[in-house]
């Protein structure tokens, strides 16, 4: 699979470099900035970005920036950013203007390689990939006549769980529960919360983080 990585730190560039190389991925270019990485692009679209939040000039949301404007003409591009620290509006921000195919991870995250692998494939194929940091931290949200306060604690979980983006079956797996029991479960959340049936599979997690961000 094919790669760019945006970062203004060298070091980060060329690790982040050695380390998808060795997971078996291809990093058909390097950028320093977000002109940078919109410019290679542009010229090669490559399967998925991998790229730093904050970047030069003002090192506020210049990736986030970058991600748009690649999303406006290679909507097929995964987009992977990654960040120091756990900020939540910038997260939100992501899953409200991009349909799919967008991740956040904290660094940290980055030394699971395994997991790391999978993510980026996550993305690549469509998927909404959350830091679990960040999802324990919005789902953890409690105020006054929340929606969120009458869920149970196994559906809070799963609220959780889903915000990760785990399908119906990798939830079965996780909580060794049987399908339909899950399916029990994911009824009860949205009923709760009031969101609509029918929506795609990604969408749960917009739904979710939406709602989270008006609460």
């Amino acid at each position: 699979m094919r790669v760019i990585v945006a970062d203004d730190a060298l070091l980060f560039r060329e690790g982040m470099t050695r380390i998808l190389t060795e997971m078996g991925f291809e990093v058909i270019g390097r950028a320093r900035h977000g002109t940078e990485l919109v410019g290679l692009v542009r010229r090669d679209p490559p399967a998925v970005v991998i790229t730093d939040l904050r970047m030069p000039p003002g090192f506020a949301d210049e990736g986030i920036e970058a991600a748009a404007e690649i999303r406006s003409f290679a909507p097929h591009v995964g987009l992977m950013l990654l960040s120091q620290y756990v900020e939540v509006h910038h997260a939100l921000r992501l899953m409200d203007e991009f349909d799919g195919a967008v991740g956040y991870l904290l660094k940290d995250r980055v030394s699971d390689l395994g997991a790391f692998a999978v993510d980026i494939r996550r993305v690549a194929a469509g998927e909404v990939v959350i830091d679990p940091e960040l999802v324990s931290r919005l789902v953890g949200r409690r105020r006054e006549h929340d929606s969120l306060a009458e869920l149970t604690d196994r559906e809070r979980e799963v609220l959780a769980l889903m915000a990760q983006g785990l399908t119906n079956a990798a939830l079965a797996k996780e909580l060794f529960v049987s399908p339909k029991t899950v399916e029990g479960y994911v009824r009860s959340v949205f009923t709760k919360l009031g969101l609509a049936p029918g929506e795609r599979e990604h969408r749960r997690v917009l739904a979710v983080l939406r709602f989270l961000r008006t609460h």
